[in-house]
């Protein structure tokens, strides 16, 4: 059988899951041909370590004719390649979702990779659940609210740390808001708000609660779905990011497998 040839968009620590779960025998139907990121340096020293070509621009990564790019760079790449990425013949597997609470981008992306027949595959990230959301949101109307817990590193260079929470000794709430709104204040933190406000509610109309907890290590997320039949409650706790590298492996196996969960 043929394989699969996959290319990188980033390459930073989330891409190394990746591709490391390459080498270590967990998606033999890929063949990695390139990786190209923002960082000349981390870029080539990537592709030797990984053993596939170094590229610097979105152009040289295409002219490697890859079918499949995995995206984990950030949001802004997301919004400046996706639509390049399928008009030039790859489908797209994207990690970065907090590109997609800009609605107009969603549309456009949605729209191109119709027209090209390619498709865009959202990672879960360090959630999980989509099938139960989007079944839900089918049935009937829905609410959905999501809770995150944080610990006080986390938030300690962006527009929700205050002085004062070094000093508290319970949880406190410090955003709430829909999550476009949570994803235009953080725009590197809460991607998988939006992917799971895109499987239920959208981004709009998903509620998300950020409590900062003293002592608290990793991320953990509790989504709220109610619906005219359905109510679900789900808690997904990771002690570190690297489910969400592993979201992306498990994504490309589900592409070629025979039998897709």
């Amino acid at each position: 059988m043929e394989k699969k040839k996959l290319a990188f968009l980033g390459c930073g620590f989330l891409n190394e899951i990746v591709a490391n779960a390459l080498h270590n025998g967990y998606l033999p139907e890929y063949e990695l041909v390139g990786a190209f990121g923002r960082n000349p340096v981390r870029t080539t020293t990537f592709a030797e370590r990984h053993n596939c070509k170094a590229c610097y621009s979105m152009e040289e990564l295409l002219a490697l004719k890859p079918d499949i790019i995995a995206e984990a760079a950030s949001p802004q790449a997301v919004g400046e390649y996706s639509e390049t990425i399928l008009k030039g013949g790859a489908s797209l597997v994207v990690l970065s979702i907090g590109a997609f609470a800009d609605a107009a981008l969603y549309n456009r992306v949605r729209e191109t990779a119709a027209e090209n027949n390619q498709k865009v595959y959202i990672a879960s990230g360090a959630v999980g659940g989509f099938d139960v959301l989007r079944t839900a949101a089918l049935m009937s109307p829905i609410k959905a609210t999501m809770t995150s817990k944080k610990s006080l590193r986390s938030l300690f260079y962006t527009p929700l740390f205050k002085e004062e929470l070094m000093n508290i000794t319970e949880p406190e709430q410090v955003f709430s808001g829909n999550t476009k709104e949570a994803i235009e204040m953080l725009p590197f933190h809460f991607n998988v708000a939006v992917a799971t406000a895109l499987a239920s509610a959208g981004p709009e109309r998903t509620t998300l609660h950020i409590d900062a907890v003293p002592g608290f290590v990793g991320d953990e997320y509790k989504i709220e779905i109610e619906g005219g039949e359905v109510k679900t409650d789900l808690n997904i706790y990771s002690r570190t990011s690297n489910i969400a590298g592993w979201s992306v492996v498990a994504v490309l196996r589900n592409i070629v497998s025979p039998i897709v969960f």
